[in-house]
Order: structure tokens, then sequence, then C-alpha cells
């Protein structure tokens, strides 16, 4: 398995993608509320991310091959027991106690920002919340695991073990990836523990954290459309996810937004 290393310039590539694309899930924080549709949300960020950012948004069109169609919109909706890919709709209109999870990666200069940021609309039931809230901490977790010459499985370890210390299941269909030029490139985060630790993280290499955590099973099943994977026993799932850098002495995370102070600041 060959794992891209950034040069200096490519990273200073990374940490504007990551940075634009951090900025579209602050813009579109004011206008998730009860009553508007993951389409309309889908069209805002469309606009502000090639408008106002001059950016691609990266998962309009991507993919398409295998039978399944290319995605169809420029964002990720995921809302209740959709685990990821969830299509923007004008017919899905979120309400009272929605968990949703928004999904952005954008293309500037030829590199990608990938990230994501779940939200609770108006008051949801306790299990919601704490959901939301242990999935964020999965993901701290795994992102304080990366330095040079630790193991790739070990950010996996950590996650499955913050989520079932909770009573959570981690879902192993989907994982976290390499990035930079290419969406989605070598090395695959598992967010799970296995037998075999991986490959040793050197500085330079980046990718994903993305776990997907279920208040249920971990199984999952993916719709008709080929995209929109959900959970079979229809229990919550929330997700988070950042890009980040190996550095020479821990980790930079590209994707930060204005609204969170994470446990290593």
């Amino acid at each position: 398995m060959a794992v891209p290393i950034l040069t200096a310039e490519e990273a200073d590539k990374m940490r504007v993608a990551g940075k634009l694309a951090a900025s579209v899930l602050d813009m579109i924080t004011p206008h998730v509320v009860a009553g508007v549709s993951t389409g309309e949300l889908d069209r805002i960020c469309h606009r502000f991310i090639e408008d106002e950012l001059q950016a691609i948004p990266a998962p309009l069109g991507y993919g398409g091959s295998g039978g399944v169609p290319p995605f169809p919109k420029a964002t990720c909706t995921s809302v209740n027991h959709v685990v990821c890919h969830g299509i923007p709709s004008d017919s899905k209109v979120l309400k009272q106690g929605d968990a949703l999870n928004i999904d952005v990666t954008v293309i500037k200069d030829g590199y990608h920002g990938d990230t994501s940021k779940m939200f609770v609309i108006g008051k949801a039931p306790v299990l919601i919340n704490r959901l939301v809230q242990v999935t964020q901490e999965c993901m701290y977790a795994g992102i304080e695991c990366v330095r040079p010459g630790a193991y790739l499985g070990d950010i996996g370890a950590a996650i499955e073990s913050h989520a079932k210390s909770h009573r959570f299941s981690v879902v192993r269909d989907f994982c976290g990836h390499g990035i930079g030029a290419v969406f989605h490139d070598e090395p695959q985060v598992l967010h799970y523990k296995t037998r075999d630790r991986g490959i040793r993280l050197e500085a330079g290499m980046a990718f994903t954290i993305e776990p997907m955590i279920n208040a249920g099973k971990r199984d999952v099943r993916v719709l008709p459309d080929g995209w929109t994977a959900v959970t079979k026993d229809h229990k919550a799932s929330a997700q988070w996810e950042h890009t980040l850098m190996v550095t020479e002495t821990g980790f930079e995370v590209f994707t930060l937004r204005a609204d969170e102070t994470p446990p290593w600041v």
C-alpha cells in the first residue's frame, strides 16, 4: 500500500481547502432549522462553494460506476437512521428532534477538504444528544492517536473502545480515507479494532477520520438509489469527520471549525 506524502506546497493547498470546507459548515449552521428541506440546505451550500469560495463541490457528479449513478448533489445530508451519503431532497423537511449530518467536500486548486458536522434540530431525545456527543468524542479519540510512528490501527481501536463504553456500535462498511489531490486515496482508515495494527504513520500522510456510530446494531444496507446507507434496525446513527495530516510532532487538523474546541486545544 503506497500512501502519498504531501510536500510543503501540497500541505499549504490542503490547509486552504480544509479551511474552506469548514467555512461551509459554519455558514450553513444558522439555516439548519425545523421546516427547511435538505434540498434547500444543499442549494445554499452549493451556491456558497461556487460563488463565494470559488471552489468545486467534490460530491457533485462523483462516482457513476458499477451501475450506480453519479452522486446528484453538492453535499451529503443524512438524517436520523441514515448512516451516510444521504441525497438532499426538497421532500425531506427537517422537524423537531431530527439529527442531521451535513458532509462537505470542496476542491480548491486541485486539492480536497472533507469534513462533516452533526446538527440536532430543537429538543431531541436524550439518546440522540448522547449519540451525537459520543460520536464526536470518538472522532477526537481517533485523532489524538495520530503521530509519527503510531500504527494506523490505533485509530480504530480508540474509536471502537470509546463507542462500546457507551454501548454504541461502530459501522464497519465505510471508513476514512487518504486525501489530497485525489478524493479517496490510500490509506483506508478503519474505525474499529483489528488484529493487524496496519502501517506506521509518517509525517506528511493526510487522511480523514470519520466514524459512523449507531445507537443500535452496526449493520447497514444501501438503498436502491445506490448511495443512501441506512441502519438495518432503523435506529439512529451519527457521524463527524475531519481531514488531517501527520506532522513531525503529532497532527494538524485542516478542517477545524470556528464553533469547536477540541480536547487538544
